[in-house]
């Protein structure tokens, strides 16, 4: 049996501490050095610590990956493999499949350098538009803002953007491998868990598209892999050459590539937190064994933990940050994702910028007014009144810069020496708790508000805001509002007048109105169509004091020197634009609340309750589902730890010595770290109210499938080699199986209606079968008409066109993507689907009607018309003899063929099935169409 456990086991045979030692028996714990290790995350193979000659590559790479001569030919034969299932019909679908409508338009606005906001960091974005850069995209061509929508017309090179996620997902495979590997696991064990990564369908799905969560998943395996030979490496003893152990080259290569890949996994998805906590956890444990050992000194100590604090801290948050300094770098020019950003950041794209303006605001300035909190944009006002309440013109905000944004600021009291404020000289400045009134320039209507309920908003402390007056009438005291300076949020670095006086830019300050006692105020909320979906406008009794907080951009006035004073945004720096952005970005992601078709709940995931349905087109569909057998038997392995591990706790409590044997102890925190990265993936899920899917558990998948592999090494650890590979072979056959059998939904492929239903093994697996045809038959090429020489040389050469869609035109679109010839006269005399198709009107007696026009023509043509009930018309050598006889003839043949058309559509089945003739046969000597075809049979050249 000692042959068979894995090589440290074997080695620690005999070699444990006894029961009174106190031996810590938890899966995280690192013995201190005068202990044995047997852990496998931590184990250091004896092959790597002894000199055999020339050294291989595996073994001066370290990390406790002392790799047999074969193995390197294993992970190019799963490689090889890999690539195959990863990469096979790649280009299919050829349209725009379920987030690439996203994130293809963030490679879309890459290139053309327009701003956006987004909730994910940029790495993956970025990589996925460098590939579409290499393949010639230039942006613009193309927006990726429909599903389905055909890539080839524009010449977008969606291939070469898919084949970034693809080769990750690949890479994904050989890295399982040399993971488990690390984690000292027989080769069997290891091969068995990358050939579950390799035939997972969900795996496969989520990389051969352009996501972000095969990025995602490899650097989480990559992070793994390296922690785990960095921690291989730091369990070595250093030799005198320094060559190997704790602070040589190799253990500070394993740990800055370790900190390198942890910054990557952050810097895709802010999931990669999850990996950061994994590793910090295990480096708290490191930490912590460490300063339990009094022989290594407090200097040393303390040096271990500098060094894995700029490596494992530093390190990735400069990772983090360089990635967004690309960012910005790259999206200098306005875009769609400006208002989301505050005026200041806003003002450093291109585009985006204003002249310097006047820093005092006088009575008589000109000025434009935003609101300080939401971004929703400036004080608007337009001819458009409120369909209820006063019915007075819309106050609104609105985030673009307009004419219809400024306003004229006025002194409430008039003055009989000030004839007009906007030419007095000199202007009087607007100090803190003054009255004024605003009047919109293009209305020349007052800012206004009255006991009135807000349009949307209908709670009795929010008024309604409006523009009110007409020619001739000064206002009333409706429009008195009184100035309030905000001391805390004014910006005094130019001095303190900002405090006492109104100044652009600088000043932030409030508007209560005088009679209501209400605040001028604005929130997220939109206005309907009638306020052009715009933000609501209110004076709030008891707002909060964000959203009534207001400033002014814009200042002019014509009294003003143009030697006075100018003001304009400070720009923000590179610190200050990256802290805004990251809250931008959890807002943002915080408030993605909405539900979809195809969300899912955390506790759903394991058990694999429902996919999400990316694609559907031409009876094929792409539908995210993992293989049931890969996903169960994760599953089912970490439910098996917990309650193994639970009976061991309960049983070393009522005194057995279960973790004196080494096997137990190796397998136990070898199960345990891996349980540790599944829990700390998964279990924060539960704690979000934001908008989930399934493809949030992979990160935790990877880890459960690592686990079941492990389980196997448990397992079968008792059994000889050979037993244990045919057990192996069992198990990936049963996978592999799974995987060819759920391919359809993987691969875009043929699908029959009936397996599709056979394959809904669980009632919420919701794929759509009703997409798929009836027999693979369907899936033929379409057959193609005969050019004109063929018709003229064949006697009577019937020609089909193939099926179509429900609802389309099945004349225009077969017709004219075959560009066959087709007589004129027929095709004339065949009148359009939607004429035919009247309700209560006999399709037969449209089409006599019709035939009754066609012209002599030589030869027999028959034609199947697509109508409520299917009619076929049969038009002989009669044709000739006249009008009348072929009336009479089309009304006999067509009452006998309605008959049998009767009989045939009653046997449709309810999910829209083609109509199949049961009863005898049409006129043609066939039976009635899956769909309505147009069919032809013609004789000699009837030019």
């Amino acid at each position: 049996m000692d042959r068979d456990l894995p090589l440290r086991s074997r080695k620690l045979a005999g070699e444990h501490a006894p029961a009174s030692s106190g031996v810590d028996t938890s899966p995280f714990h690192i013995p201190n050095a005068s202990q044995p290790r047997p852990s496998a995350i931590y184990a250091k193979s004896d092959r790597t610590l002894k000199s055999r000659g020339q050294a291989t590559f595996w073994e001066n790479l370290g990390g406790g990956l002392a790799l047999g001569k074969g193995e390197t030919r294993v992970l190019l034969g799963l490689t090889l493999l890999g690539s195959v299932v990863r990469f096979w019909h790649l280009g299919r679908p050829g349209g725009v499949v379920f987030d690439e409508v996203h994130f293809g338009g963030f490679a879309n606005k890459y290139i053309q350098s327009r701003f956006f906001m987004d909730v994910h960091p940029p790495l993956a974005k970025l990589l996925i538009t460098l590939m579409a850069w290499l393949g010639g995209f230039k942006g613009g061509s193309f927006d990726f803002k429909e599903i389905g929508r055909e890539y080839a017309p524009d010449h977008v090179p969606y291939i070469a953007m898919r084949m970034l996620p693809a080769t990750l997902g690949l890479l994904l495979i050989p890295l399982s491998y040399l993971t488990l590997r690390g984690l000292q696991t027989r080769p069997a064990t290891a091969l068995l868990g990358s050939l579950f990564i390799m035939f997972d369908n969900g795996f496969i799905t989520q990389s051969r598209f352009i996501l972000l969560d095969s990025p995602l998943i490899f650097f989480t395996a990559l992070s793994i892999f390296f922690w785990v030979g960095f921690s291989n490496e730091n369990e070595v003893p250093r030799d005198r050459t320094g060559k190997v152990g704790p602070f040589s080259r190799r253990w500070w290569v394993w740990l800055v590539l370790t900190g390198l890949a942890l910054g990557a996994v952050v810097s895709c998805k802010w999931v990669g937190l999850f990996t950061i906590a994994t590793v910090g956890v295990l480096t708290i444990v490191q930490l912590w064994s460490l300063l339990g050992d009094l022989r290594v000194p407090m200097p040393l100590l303390a040096k271990h933990f500098a060094a894995r604090a700029v490596c494992l801290i530093v390190i990735p948050v400069t990772f983090y940050m360089a990635m967004f300094a690309i960012h910005f770098a790259i999206l200098n020019n306005s875009g769609e994702g400006d208002g989301f950003m505050s005026s200041e950041f806003q003002h450093t794209l291109a585009g985006h910028g204003m002249e310097d303006t006047f820093a005092d605001v006088m009575v008589g300035s000109h000025v434009t007014l935003r609101h300080l909190n939401t971004q929703g944009g400036y004080l608007h006002s337009h001819a458009s009144v409120y369909p209820g309440g006063s019915k007075q013109q819309q106050v609104t905000l609105y985030p673009h810069r307009d004419d219809n944004n400024i306003w004229l600021i006025l002194n409430a009291t008039k003055s009989d020496t000030i004839k007009n404020p906007e030419t007095h000289s000199p202007p009087t400045a607007i100090m803190d708790r003054q009255v004024i009134v605003l009047n919109h320039i293009s209305t020349n209507k007052k800012l206004h508000s009255h006991d009135v309920r807000a349009p949307v908003t209908e709670v009795d402390y929010q008024n309604e805001v409006s523009a009110y007056g007409f020619e001739g009438f000064d206002g009333d005291a409706n429009d008195h509002f009184q100035v309030e300076i905000d001391e805390h949020t004014t910006d005094t670095s130019d001095g303190r007048e900002a405090r006492k006086r109104i100044q652009t830019l600088r000043t932030r300050f409030r508007l209560r109105h005088l009679l209501t006692g209400c605040y001028l105020f604005s929130h997220k909320v939109k206005l309907p169509d009638w306020g052009f979906e715009q933000q609501e406008v209110t004076c709030n009794k008891n707002p909060s004091k964000e959203n009534g907080l207001w400033f002014i951009e814009t200042n002019t006035h014509a009294a003003l020197p143009s030697t006075s004073k100018k003001i304009n945004y400070r720009r923000p720096g590179f610190f200050k634009k990256f802290a805004e952005l990251q809250a931008v970005m959890w807002r943002t992601n915080a408030g993605l609340t909405d539900r979809h078709a195809y969300d899912s709940r955390p506790a759903s995931w394991p058990i694999l309750k429902r996919g999400i349905n990316f694609w559907v087109k031409d009876h094929r569909q792409i539908y995210l589902i993992g293989n049931p057998f890969v996903w169960y038997l994760s599953t089912l392995s970490v439910v098996a730890y917990i309650a193994v591990r639970g009976l061991l706790i309960l049983r070393g409590q009522r005194g057995y010595q279960d973790f004196v044997n080494s096997q137990v102890v190796f397998y136990d925190r070898l199960c345990g770290f891996l349980l540790l990265g599944w829990f700390l993936h998964y279990f924060p899920f539960f704690l979000m109210q934001r908008q989930l899917f399934l493809h949030h558990y992979f990160p935790a998948l990877y880890f459960a499938v690592l686990l079941s592999a492990c389980i196997f090494d448990l397992g079968t650890s008792m059994f000889k080699p050979r037993f244990r590979l045919q057990i192996a072979a069992v198990v990936l056959t049963i996978c592999i199986t799974n995987w060819w059998y759920f391919s359809p939904l993987t691969y875009a492929g043929v699908w029959t209606r009936g397996q599709c239903e056979s394959a809904k093994w669980m009632k919420h697996w919701d794929f759509s079968c009703a997409d798929f045809h009836v027999n693979k038959s369907d899936y033929l090429p379409k057959e193609s008409l005969p050019t004109a020489a063929a018709v003229a040389v064949t006697a009577t050469p019937s020609v089909v066109l193939d099926a179509v869609e429900p609802g389309q035109d099945p004349f225009a679109q077969d017709v004219e993507d075959e560009e066959a010839p087709v007589s004129s006269a027929v095709i004339g005399a065949v009148k359009q689907p939607e004429e035919l198709s009247t309700i209560g009107a006999d399709p037969r007696q449209a089409m006599a009607k019709d035939v009754g026009a066609i012209p002599a023509v030589a030869g027999a043509t028959t034609v199947v018309v697509p109508a409520p009930a299917i009619v076929a018309v049969e038009v002989e050598d009669k044709l000739a003899a006249g009008r009348g006889n072929i009336e009479a003839e089309i009304e006999a043949e067509g009452d006998a063929e309605a008959e049998a058309d009767d009989g045939a559509l009653e046997q449709d089945d309810e999910e829209g099935n083609a109509a199949k003739a049961a009863n005898g046969r049409l006129p043609i000597a066939e039976k009635a169409p899956a769909k309505p075809v147009l069919r032809f049979e013609e004789g000699e050249d009837d030019a």
